[in-house]
């Protein structure tokens, strides 16, 4: 169950307007979430059908986490037609860039699996999602 107080107040531009290493950590302390950031990172954007293809896991578990990563703000989407990217948050504070940066290059084995899965999906998203 999710901590109501984690979730800091974003400003007009999606920004969080008090963006706390627990913020971070808490949205991060899954393994989904936390690869799923990881992988959004490496990929520039990815869309929900993606992450369920690199996870190997349903729709709706994926969609939830999402939920939590737009939640805390620490993902951006956009729509094109029926379908939702989703970008790290630009406007996140430098600090959060250097911990995902850090992250990754301190444990590139989390990413192999779902970054094989994604490289063999036979059609990615730039034309469509299933």
């Amino acid at each position: 169950m999710r901590d109501k107080g984690v979730l800091p107040e974003s400003d007009t531009r999606g920004q969080p307007a008090d963006f706390s290493p627990v913020t971070l950590f808490r949205a991060l302390s899954d393994e989904l979430r936390l690869t799923a950031m990881l992988l959004i990172r490496d990929q520039k954007e990815l869309c929900v059908c993606e992450l369920t293809e690199a996870f190997a896991v349903s729709q709706p578990k994926v969609s939830r986490h999402l939920a939590i990563l737009r939640e805390t703000a620490l993902v951006a989407t956009e729509r094109r037609g029926q379908w939702v990217y989703y970008s790290v948050n630009p406007r996140l504070p430098q600090w959060v860039f250097g911990v995902l940066d850090e992250t990754a290059r301190s444990n590139t084995a989390l990413l192999e699996s779902p970054l094989a899965k994604l490289q063999a999906m036979a059609e990615r998203p730039a034309v469509s999602c299933p």
